[in-house]
Parts: structure tokens; C-alpha cells; sequence
């Protein structure tokens, strides 16, 4: 079995939003993702996921709680080995026009990277080096005089993959990579994230709101609600057997490809809250009820539902 490449542990991220109120938009999760694995982290907007991802990027300092990356504590690292370790942990954002600076050319998108880390001692090499790039995403030479208005959502993202693979990163957050483009697209984007990660030996996060998608690509799946971690499992245990109600809710929701079943599946719908993520500031949640518990062998879900 693989070591653990990314140990996440109590990781807690808070803002205050006014009037004596904080929201906890992650709040005490705990995982770990192995060497070469896809962790898929699904759940509706607003759960948590996407804070949970930049949080353990340190692109947001954590309220409490450790993120280990190859056994060392990122949040104790000075900004000069912060910086370094950044050539280690790259992220692939959501949205392929607000990502990408429509003033720069694909090149100089793809190489600000490889300037700021200083891994292209020549023009040449740097040159060279995104072509290379281009070529692994499925992009000609000749897009790198380019300007990002000049592609379509689908082309934009691998530029963004692109640009998260320059500086030769060992762990990649995708954070909803296929959400904004159209369903013939995403699939392409998704065989091309699984193709570089057999190439590339890469260590996905995978956060999406697709649970179909999500199935295709992680090898396990995490399920986030109102900042916790309610459910987490490999990923043909999940869909075969959800426990937690907010997991049974989602996996209903996925459309199926045929009329007449479509019409007639039952969905199944939350009817009683399972509470909030604001909270009155220095008030303490109820860790007990959504600590994880092994259910059967790799699967875990919050106590409550065990």
C-alpha cells in the first residue's frame, strides 16, 4: 500500500460574519490522501469543500488543525519554505475565464510559474518547457502567442492544467475543474486529469459537486455537509451502500440516462435539518455526534448514523 502524501488532521477554518456570529466552513475534518489516489470531495455549494481544499493549499491560513505533505506540517513552515513546497502542491480552479489573465499570452500564463521558481535558466528552455506543457494537455505550439479570450472553456482549462503542471507539482487540488464547462467536454477533461496522473504518478483532491463524475475518477469519496465530514469511503462502496441520510440525498439526485425510470426514481429529501454553520462566536460544536466511525472495513461515516 502506498504512504500517505497529504495527512490532514482537526482542520478547522472559521470566519466572522458579523454580529457576534462565525461561520465554520470547515470544522474539524480529518484525512488522509495516499501516494498516487484520487480523493473525490463532493457536496452541495456552500459545504465547505472548496474552503477545505484552499485550506490545506495554506492559500488560507487554518483557524486550528495540521496539514502534513510528505510527513511535514505545512503550517510550520516559514513563507521562503512555504514558497518552495508550492512547487509540490499545485491547484486547478474552477472557473477556466476568471483563472486565467486576459492580458498575459498562454505562454506567459504557462511560464510565470516556471519564472517565479526560477526553473527555466534560458528562454530557450522556457521555450521548450511549455511546448512540452502544451503538448501534454492536448494544445498545439502555436496557442502559446495566444490570448485566453481566444479559446473555449473546454481549451481554457487544460491551459490551467497546464499551468498547474509546470513547475513538476507531486499534488494537485482540483477544485471543481468541470463545473463551468458543457457536459461533452467534461469528460475529456477528466480522461485527460486521469491520463497525466498514470504519466505523472500526481495525487489528487478532486472537489466537485458531480457524484457521476466523481465515481469515475477517485478512488475513494469524501462527503462534506455544513463543514464536516459526514461520510467517507472507497468509492464503489459509497455508491453501493450510503449510510448517512445527506450521502442518500445526493446519490438520488444523480439523473439516469432514461425517461420512463427517471419519472418514476424516488428521491429522497432531508427533511429535518441537520443543523447550521454559523454559530454564535466562542460557542463549541458538537464534535461527538459527527466524529467518524468504521462501519466496515474503509468505510466511515459520522457517529450520529453509525
Amino acid at each position: 500500500m502506498s504512504k500517505n502524501l497529504i495527512e490532514v488532521e482537526g482542520l478547522k477554518k472559521y470566519f466572522n460574519v458579523g454580529k457576534g456570529k462565525v461561520l465554520k466552513a470547515v470544522d474539524n475534518i480529518n484525512f488522509t490522501i495516499r501516494e498516487g489516489e484520487t480523493l473525490g470531495m463532493v457536496g452541495e455549494s456552500g459545504c465547505g469543500k472548496t474552503t477545505a481544499g484552499r485550506t490545506v493549499l495554506r492559500l488560507y491560513e487554518p483557524t486550528a488543525g495540521s496539514v502534513k505533505y510528505n510527513g511535514t506540517d505545512i503550517y510550520k513552515l516559514s513563507s521562503g519554505k512555504m514558497k518552495a513546497m508550492r512547487r509540490d502542491m499545485q491547484m486547478i480552479f474552477q472557473d477556466p475565464y476568471a483563472s486565467l489573465n486576459p492580458r498575459f499570452t498562454v505562454s506567459d500564463i504557462i511560464g510565470e510559474a516556471l519564472d517565479i521558481h526560477g526553473m527555466a535558466g534560458s528562454r530557450a528552455e522556457r521555450k521548450k518547457r511549455i511546448e512540452e506543457l502544451l503538448d501534454m494537455v492536448g494544445l498545439n505550439h502555436d496557442h502559446a502567442t495566444r490570448y485566453p479570450h481566444e479559446f473555449s472553456g473546454g481549451q481554457r482549462q487544460r491551459i490551467g492544467i497546464a499551468r498547474s503542471l509546470a513547475v513538476n507539482p507531486k499534488f494537485i487540488v482540483c477544485d471543481e475543474p468541470i463545473s463551468a464547462l458543457d457536459v461533452s467536454i467534461q469528460a475529456q477533461v477528466v480522461n485527460l486529469l486521469k491520463e497525466l496522473q498514470d504519466r505523472l504518478g500526481l495525487t489528487y483532491l478532486f472537489i466537485a459537486h458531480d457524484l457521476s463524475m466523481v465515481k469515475h475518477i477517485s478512488d475513494r469519496v469524501a462527503v462534506m455537509y455544513l463543514g464536516r465530514m459526514v461520510e467517507l469511503a472507497e468509492s464503489e462502496e459509497l455508491y453501493a451502500n450510503p449510510i448517512h441520510p445527506y450521502t442518500k440525498s445526493l446519490l438520488s439526485a444523480i439523473p439516469v440516462p432514461d425517461p420512463e425510470i427517471e419519472v418514476n426514481k424516488k428521491r429522497i429529501h432531508l427533511h429535518d435539518e441537520l443543523g447550521s454553520p454559523i454559530y454564535a462566536a466562542g460557542s463549541k460544536s458538537n464534535d461527538s455526534d459527527f466524529e467518524l466511525v468504521e462501519v466496515s472495513k474503509g468505510h466511515f461515516v459520522a457517529k450520529q448514523f453509525a
